[in-house]
């Protein structure tokens, strides 16, 4: 295949896969905009709909501050579960107990 027929193929592919029509409007909405933003490429990343450089560090602070507190709630979920555990042993042990002491009274009340 000529390098002038690989061009043309991959003009085609741009053109059937949207990219030149985005491209265009993205290009013609630059040059409409009154007030030529400082970042053209960041004016071009979110017309496209794609996170801009603070999108993405605004981003990642959320990823952190919502992973400190996923860590905080599973601790918390811990101790939780702990103290359950342990009262509801007792409780176990309490009406285990309860029931033993019935038997042997009941046991040795009727013969």
């Amino acid at each position: 295949m000529s390098g002038e027929s690989k061009k043309e193929e991959f003009r085609k592919y741009l053109e059937r896969s949207g990219v030149i029509d985005a491209l265009t409007k993205v290009l013609v909405a630059l040059y409409e905009e009154p007030e030529k933003p400082s970042n053209a490429l960041d004016f071009i990343k979110q017309y496209l709909g794609a996170p801009t450089s603070g999108d993405v560090e605004t981003m990642k602070a959320e990823k952190d501050e919502m992973l400190k507190k996923n860590e905080e709630l599973t601790k918390e979920l811990e101790v939780n579960l702990n103290t359950n555990c342990l009262a509801v042993s007792h409780a176990s042990v309490s009406a285990v107990q309860a029931k033993l002491e019935a038997m042997t009274t009941g046991g040795e009340g009727g013969e």
